[in-house]
């Protein structure tokens, strides 16, 4: 039997369920999911393998228009999606009109590959509504295949992902078969703390925090963390830490649980706090963190 392989990439505007779906289709939790928009800030693969196949799923950032070198980084993970996709999943929920940058749209209406439009969140809907939102899509985009789901609820999300499969072309596998991602551990020790910390902290303090993994230390019954939370002003670092470290000591907590659940493994995290002024809009800074600064 022929075998296929291909890349998937979900686009869309923040917050309307890229991450959900993404890891509802691979079965693990990759992505932060949290109601907060801009919360996916790189762009994460996730590998979906059967005998006769290879799906590399593809989640990006929320488009926006960047007020500052941080989020510009962020677009150029999404002008990358465009370049390599094999199918272009194009993300929208119920009520929403169009991308917030309308260069990527135009990008969408004259797309060479195929295009899924997911009309996600349809179960916040009725018929009415839902029918309404397929013909003003059918319109802005003729040529896109249109299937309403609820990532959350894994309403068509299987036949969603059937129809993937068919779009695929016929290549060999182009990871490992026993891949999952193409990021490092410590890259998921990170995005599980900054998730807790986005659960947990209000206004701008989510969006001024990096996190820097300095030490995973794996053993055969335990891993043991050292990770740096860095903000950008000393006012900052104290909201982190909270009165007498109970706010800090609650992120690492609900950190070492999930992280216990994905290594499937005892952890043992210790976590600190670092001004690193502003390093939202230091090029040698994001491109320490893995940004195209």
């Amino acid at each position: 039997m022929a075998h296929k392989a291909g890349f998937v990439n979900i686009i869309g505007n923040p917050n309307v369920g890229k991450s959900t779906l993404m890891n509802a289709f691979v079965g693990e939790k990759l992505s932060i999911i949290t109601s907060k928009a801009q919360t996916t800030r790189h762009r994460i693969l996730g590998i979906v393998n059967g005998d006769d196949f290879q799906m590399i799923l593809s989640d990006t950032p929320g488009i926006i228009k960047p007020a500052y070198d941080l989020q510009t980084s962020m677009m150029d993970f999404v002008k990358s999606a465009f370049e390599d996709a094999d199918v272009l999943l194009y993300m929208v929920e119920i009520g929403e009109k169009a991308l917030k940058d309308e260069t990527f749209f135009k990008k969408i209406q004259h797309s060479q590959i195929p295009v899924l439009l997911l009309l996600n969140k349809i179960d916040t809907s009725d018929q009415q509504v839902l029918e309404e939102q397929v013909h003003y899509w059918q319109e802005q985009l003729p040529s896109a295949e249109i299937h309403p789901i609820s990532a959350l609820e894994n309403f068509n999300v299987k036949e969603v992902f059937n129809r993937i499969l068919e779009l695929l072309p016929e290549a060999p596998p182009y990871y490992p078969k026993d891949q999952l991602t193409d990021k490092p551990e410590r890259f998921f020790v990170n995005e599980t703390i900054r998730e807790k910390i986005l659960l947990h902290y209000k206004k701008e303090i989510p969006y001024s925090v990096e996190v820097e993994t300095e030490e995973f230390l794996e053993d055969e019954d335990i891993i043991r963390i050292r990770s740096v939370i860095m903000v950008e002003r000393d006012t900052q670092k104290g909201i982190i830490i909270g009165h007498k470290g109970s706010a800090l000591k609650r992120v690492g907590v609900e950190a070492r649980k999930d992280l216990e659940k994905f290594f499937d493994k005892q952890v043992h995290i210790e976590l600190y706090v670092k001004v690193n002024k502003n390093w939202r809009s230091n090029a040698q800074q994001l491109r320490r963190f893995g940004y195209n600064g």
